[in-house]
């Protein structure tokens, strides 16, 4: 096994790579997190987001169409999901799994009826979103290897991360969401409409996870296949947990699965069984969110004996 090969500087951008859909679903999570709603429908989001974009790309021609439409289902999906939690008080984690149940059925009738296919939709005609090349990175290879030829939504993803940082923690509306999900009888004590900041946080989560499907079906690959989140929403969800719903910690949690499924992947070439390799991500999903669990059960834990000394 040439480990030279496995940990070459190619790595690195292969890393990115697949921890950008998870990214996104991430960021998802973390906005409605922040207002104490815990987002287990990112998956059925990011779902029919990705056959949004690619059926609209394939049907009209454009990426950028098939990008909006696909925000446009992921911010529907959302709101079933938000008027069936916040209006009619169902639990968030019941509705949130029924909508990923839904998406599941919904996107493999519509890929038979509308696009007359089964299992896996593949075509030609599908506008991918273009790759951006950096000619100036030619002669440097090391560089070349890390920054050239990356998808737009790749790129929008970093500006994504730190704007999400900026208008949690450096902005009213922030305050005024952070506020609603850890106090949210001052919050209303205030005059903070604490049921309008969570239909708001829900429907910003579904155009964001609405965009993760559009990346990874468009972006990250060009095709649509049933189920190809697979589990990609859940990881985004652990994430989520390991950076506290923090946009910058949250995205760094998301480059350990990335790197675990593109070690994965190269193991492949040196006869590493395929059930192994697709176990890891999953291995490293429920080892991420027992880490999370424990270290915010020790701070629970010594908040509650610093209180009692009080």
């Amino acid at each position: 096994m040439d480990l030279g090969k496995i940990f070459s500087v190619s790595l690195i951008y292969a890393t990115f790579r697949s921890a950008t859909p998870i990214i996104y679903a991430a960021l998802c999570a973390a906005i409605t997190q922040q207002a104490d709603i815990l987002n287990i429908g990112t998956e059925g989001i990011m779902l029919t987001g990705a056959f949004a974009a690619v059926a609209v790309s394939y049907l009209t021609g454009s990426w950028l169409l098939g990008v909006i439409v696909a925000m446009i289902a992921g911010l529907i999906m959302a709101m079933i999901m938000a008027v069936g939690h916040i209006r009619y008080k169902a639990e968030i984690c019941a509705i949130g799994m029924g909508i990923n149940l839904f998406a599941l059925a919904i996107t493999k009738f519509l890929l038979n009826s509308v696009l007359g296919k089964s299992g896996t939709f593949s075509e030609p005609g599908i506008i991918a979103i273009p790759r951006i090349s950096l000619p100036f990175l030619a002669n440097v290879p090391f560089l070349k290897d890390i920054f050239d030829n990356w998808c737009i939504t790749e790129w929008f993803v970093i500006v994504l991360i730190f704007l999400v940082w900026f208008v949690f923690y450096k902005t009213v509306w922030g305050l005024r969401l952070r506020a609603v999900g850890q106090f949210p009888m001052a919050a209303q004590t205030a005059g903070i409409n604490v049921n309008s900041m969570k239909y708001r946080a829900i429907a910003i989560s579904g155009l964001i996870g609405g965009l993760a499907g559009a990346h990874l079906s468009l972006g990250y690959s060009k095709m649509f296949t049933e189920n190809m989140t697979n589990a990609r929403g859940f990881m985004g969800v652990a994430a989520m947990y390991f950076g506290g719903a923090h946009p910058i910690l949250t995205a760094a949690g998301c480059l350990v699965f990335g790197l675990t499924d593109s070690i994965g992947a190269r193991l492949q070439a040196y006869g590493v069984p395929s059930q192994l390799v697709l176990l890891m991500p999953y291995v490293v999903t429920i080892a991420t969110l027992a880490v999370s669990m424990a270290s915010k059960l020790a701070r629970e834990k010594k908040k509650k004996s610093a209180l009692e000394k009080a």
